[in-house]
């Protein structure tokens, strides 16, 4: 296929391609893939949604996946880590979890791998926060900076190693700090 056929398949031709790896994600008729994550990402990545998963999973608060695919808004994004409330995971008759997400996450976290530019995350970040998201983060993890988006696109910043970080409504009973994600790195 030719970019110029690339670059003009619709939304439906495009979830009708084969998955890519890394995964691409579609945005008004244009594909970008996303770039393969490293041992800083991978490792932050991991431990950050066990983390989450352990505070708020077996209480059934919240359940957070990586790289799944969320398609909403006529855009088709693979955020880092969605995390969804429980009730709002889409789901199989039978109850299990659907495969297809066909909604924004209730909080979303992009993490920079090496030499990427912090434009297309943050867009896909702000593209959620306009579907009901309420909370989007982007970890820079060679400087361990998280910035904090929220829907009324007020952004923060948290870079000392004390600093608590936000997290959205239904996860206060949460507590990560920057400390945490290098941590996650070092031990």
């Amino acid at each position: 296929m030719t970019p110029a056929q690339i670059a003009s398949l619709t939304l439906d031709q495009f979830l009708a391609q084969p998955e890519t790896k890394p995964a691409s994600e579609y945005h008004a008729g244009e594909i970008y893939q996303k770039p393969m994550p490293q041992g800083k990402h991978s490792y932050l990545q991991s431990e950050l949604t066990a983390s989450i998963n352990s505070a708020l999973r077996q209480p059934r608060i919240a359940r957070a996946g990586t790289e799944l695919r969320c398609t909403f808004g006529n855009r088709s994004i693979v955020p880092d880590i969605a995390v969804f409330t429980w009730d709002k995971i889409p789901r199989d008759a039978d109850g299990s979890v659907a495969n297809q997400f066909d909604r924004a996450p209730d909080w979303t976290i992009e993490i920079l791998s090496p030499d990427q530019r912090p434009t297309r995350p943050t867009k896909n970040i702000l593209h959620c926060l306009d579907y009901g998201c309420e909370l989007g983060w982007l970890i820079d993890p060679d400087d361990f900076t998280v910035f904090v988006h929220t829907p009324d696109r007020r952004t923060q910043y948290f870079d000392r190693s004390g600093d608590r970080l936000p997290v959205p409504s239904f996860a206060d009973r949460l507590e990560l700090t920057i400390q945490d994600l290098i941590d996650s790195l070092w031990n």
